[in-house]
């Protein structure tokens, strides 16, 4: 990543500018629902800040749905096909980006319904969640969250990059986690998350982010 400068902000404030970055948005493919990614390792909880712009929006009186992809994770048999700690499996193989396209994005295309998958797959059970579907009104704003969006070609209308140093990332991931680490790097190298996303937030202090809005 080249150099970026980031301005000291509050998670409060942060959430509050992204969403109405998000209000002021011009969409371009006819699709009335704007499709946005927060897109980070685990220990970036980029859903937290998924969340906390879903809430700045619903008081702005916009409605949005907050989907994460660990819920589109594929069964068992599949990610571990290769072993527990596959960085290969996990980099590609873990997550259902099909019933992604499916499942999310194809409701949300121009001629679709807005009838939307919330989640597919629960990894406690390893069943299917049975979940309903949620039907987004015009103008309903999506909101996904996980680990190597930027990576799949997926509609995105924004995004936001939450990003963790190395060190960060090594110390804010759990121990039996770390086999993980090198997916990241190579999402790094191969995807430049922190340069294609629309806003990089630096999450290095979780009490005290930046970003370069």
């Amino acid at each position: 990543m080249g150099r970026v400068r980031l301005e000291a902000i509050t998670w409060e404030r942060l959430g509050d500018l992204l969403a109405q970055r998000l209000l002021d948005l011009k969409l371009d493919d006819g699709s009335p629902w704007p499709r946005i990614a927060f897109d980070g390792a685990p220990a970036a909880r980029p859903g937290d800040l998924a969340h906390r712009v879903s809430e700045a929006l619903r008081i702005r009186g916009r409605s949005s749905l907050v989907v994460g992809t660990e819920g589109f994770l594929r069964p068992a048999s599949l990610r571990l096909e290769y072993g527990h700690q596959d960085v290969e499996a996990y980099y590609d193989g873990w997550f259902d980006t099909g019933a992604l396209w499916r499942e999310v994005f194809g409701p949300l295309e121009a001629d679709g319904d807005g009838r939307v998958l919330p989640d597919l797959w629960d990894p406690a059970t390893d069943r299917a969640t049975r979940s309903s579907y949620v039907q987004l009104p015009p103008g309903a704003f999506l909101l996904l969250h996980g680990p190597f969006l930027l990576r799949h070609w997926f509609p995105f209308d924004f995004s936001v990059h939450v990003l963790l140093s190395p060190g960060a990332l090594r110390r804010r991931t759990p121990e039996a986690e770390h086999w993980t680490l090198p997916a990241f790097e190579r999402y790094e190298t191969e995807a430049d998350p922190s340069a294609t996303a629309d806003v990089l937030v630096r999450a290095d202090d979780p009490r005290h982010p930046a970003w370069n809005g």
